[in-house]
């Protein structure tokens, strides 16, 4: 494996950071996750323009223009001699001192691994997720704004042990008024009376890349799409349940704290989501060589 840092190329083994780069000692940077199938890197465009506005929002500069990230993500690709798989696109404060002033980094660490991934079996992709609510709550946008995908993850870590030691796949979070923000790492919708339903990003979700992708695909199959405060009534009483990430692409979820979702069967509308979203992917994106 071929990693790239700072315009270098380092051997998985050799591939290091200062431990005094800010984003290990205060998880002070920004992260994309990006697919690439077929050749082809999904939505690479909005991808970098996210990480571009999150550097914005916590005022880091980056160092690199768009395109000489896109360059150098598809470079790490072709040097990794892929066709499907994950990046994952870091830029870190850089290294500074024990101090939380962030100004004392001169000059920002861009990171970029080039793998395969699987976030879930492929058998849950046919039977669906099991969901517990967590008491970890998301953090209200004012403490740290969900659209920001910054390296802090500890809220999310600790909401997915809470799922895990639960005995689920996933972890619903709710926000600080009992809303469905999202889960520990995937944007949620539910089905209900034909209509799809998903918590807007004032409620603590992240504005995600599948999940706009979702809208459209909603759009093109002529099914209306809503966003509205959801809370796990919601989730009790729908039909149908289904996740979007990157990593996750498109996966039902059949039940929540031990109640079933509709069925407890991945729904037809679900699947017609799954379907529409895999051709899609397969089929469109920034070519790695160009």
């Amino acid at each position: 494996m071929h990693i790239y840092i700072d315009g270098e190329y380092f051997a998985q083994q050799d591939a290091k950071i200062s431990v005094f780069d800010h984003g290990l000692l205060y998880g002070d940077g920004i992260f994309e996750g990006i697919r690439f199938y077929n050749g082809r890197v999904f939505r690479l465009q909005e991808h970098i323009k996210r990480l571009f506005i999150s550097a914005k929002a916590i005022l880091l500069e980056i160092g690199m223009t768009e395109a000489e990230i896109t360059e150098a993500v598809c470079d790490t690709i072709q040097k990794n001699g892929l066709s499907d798989g994950y990046v994952r696109l870091l830029v870190t404060r850089g290294v500074g001192s024990l101090g939380l002033n962030p100004f004392a980094c001169k000059k920002a660490s861009i990171i970029i691994i080039a793998d395969k991934i699987a976030l879930y079996p492929e058998e849950k992709y046919q039977v669906g997720l099991k969901l517990v609510t967590c008491s970890i709550r998301r953090p209200a946008p004012d403490a740290l704004s969900p659209s920001v995908k910054s390296l802090n993850y500890l809220n999310n870590v600790m909401a997915k042990v809470e799922a895990i030691q639960g005995n689920a796949e996933e972890g619903l979070m709710l926000n600080a008024q009992g809303y469905i923000a999202e889960c520990t790492g995937d944007n949620i919708f539910v089905v209900r009376d034909g209509r799809v339903y998903t918590p807007p990003s004032a409620a603590g979700a992240l504005p995600g890349i599948t999940r706009d992708v979702i809208f459209e695909i909603a759009a093109q199959l002529n099914l209306e799409l809503r966003e509205a405060d959801l809370t796990r009534y919601d989730i009790f009483a729908a039909e149908e349940c289904f996740l979007t990430g990157t990593a996750a692409e498109v996966i039902a979820a059949v039940e929540l704290d031990g109640r079933p979702i509709g069925n407890a069967k991945p729904g037809p509308v679900t699947e017609r989501f799954i379907d529409a979203f895999r051709k899609l992917a397969g089929s469109e994106g920034h070519a790695i060589g160009q």
